[in-house]
């Protein structure tokens, strides 16, 4: 793997604490290049990168050009895909889903942005009227057609598990990997979620499904499979009994030191890694210590 790269998800910044005062893109751009950051992840969420605002090639190569000016690369694209959840097959949202993923992909291809990433949308518990192996299929044939969509142009899908959303179990996630079977459909794996999962069993359906060897053992359950990776602590507790709480580095039970030699073991050969500071309060003022905790830890880890 060549030298690790660090970005932070521009997200952060734009949705849950920060969603009626987002910090304008531009002015996240200027703050990462000034503290040293390889890159930005940029989350399709208004006000930052969504297709609406950069609706023509010409927006698209100004996105570029701010980018170019302040040094920064973009280790993936974040879809703004929540309005739409497509797996419980209704054909309105089936559609806006597809069309919202269509239009989010020509972006990636316009501004040549690698990755993007796509999760299953559909909150959990799962809906006790829901056919379980029915809706699997669904979203199997749904990843399918976004892989198939950005093979024909280059590109990876990532999906990003979590539990708030269905089929977070660390079986799951190998077997949806398995099931969609392409070769540029990858597993986006984020430190915080994967401690959610394997170890707290959060929002599981039951019986739970926690792995005694813990975030280390799950890395081994997707050797060869992973092909994007979050990098943030988490405290065992879930953000308004959603998502995961994303912690700050070193508030929580990661043990990094161990978890991203793991994670370079066992096939990971991208190298971005990317800070997910996702509905953390004060984002924007911890995300120095952030890039300091990582520029810290990566030459002690030999990377």
């Amino acid at each position: 793997m060549s030298k690790a790269k660090i970005s932070i998800g521009s997200w952060a910044y734009a949705i849950g604490p920060y969603a009626d005062h987002p910090i304008p893109l531009d002015e996240v751009i200027q703050k990462l290049s000034q503290l040293g950051f390889d890159g930005i992840e940029l989350g399709g969420f208004k006000p930052h990168a969504h297709p609406d605002l950069y609706a023509t090639k010409e927006d698209r190569k100004k996105l570029l050009g701010m980018l170019e000016k302040a040094g920064l690369g973009v280790s993936a694209y974040v879809a703004d895909l929540w309005s739409f959840p497509f797996a419980g097959g209704d054909p309105k949202l089936v559609k806006a889903f597809e069309e919202m993923y269509d239009r989010s992909l020509e972006l990636c291809v316009d501004c040549g942005f690698d990755k993007i990433r796509v999760d299953t949308v559909s909150g959990t518990p799962f809906p006790k009227d829901w056919d379980y192996q029915e809706t699997w299929e669904r979203v199997v044939k749904t990843f399918q057609k976004c892989a198939d969509k950005a093979k024909d142009v280059g590109k990876m899908v990532v999906w990003e598990f979590e539990p708030g959303y269905i089929f977070n179990k660390p079986s799951e996630v190998k077997k949806m990997y398995t099931d969609v079977n392409r070769e540029n459909f990858k597993i986006l794996f984020d430190t915080s979620h994967a401690q959610m999962s394997a170890v707290v069993g959060a929002k599981q359906i039951e019986p739970k499904e926690t792995l005694k060897g813990g975030v280390l053992e799950f890395i081994e359950m997707l050797k060869g499979c992973i092909g994007h990776v979050h990098l943030i602590d988490s405290d065992n507790t879930l953000h308004d009994n959603e998502t995961s709480t994303h912690a700050p580095f070193g508030t929580g039970y990661v043990d990094f030191e161990k978890v991203i030699p793991a994670l370079v073991k066992n096939g990971y050969q991208s190298p971005w890694w990317c800070i997910d500071l996702c509905f953390w309060p004060n984002a924007w003022e911890i995300t120095e210590d952030s890039i300091k905790f990582l520029k810290d830890l990566f030459p002690r880890l030999g990377m």
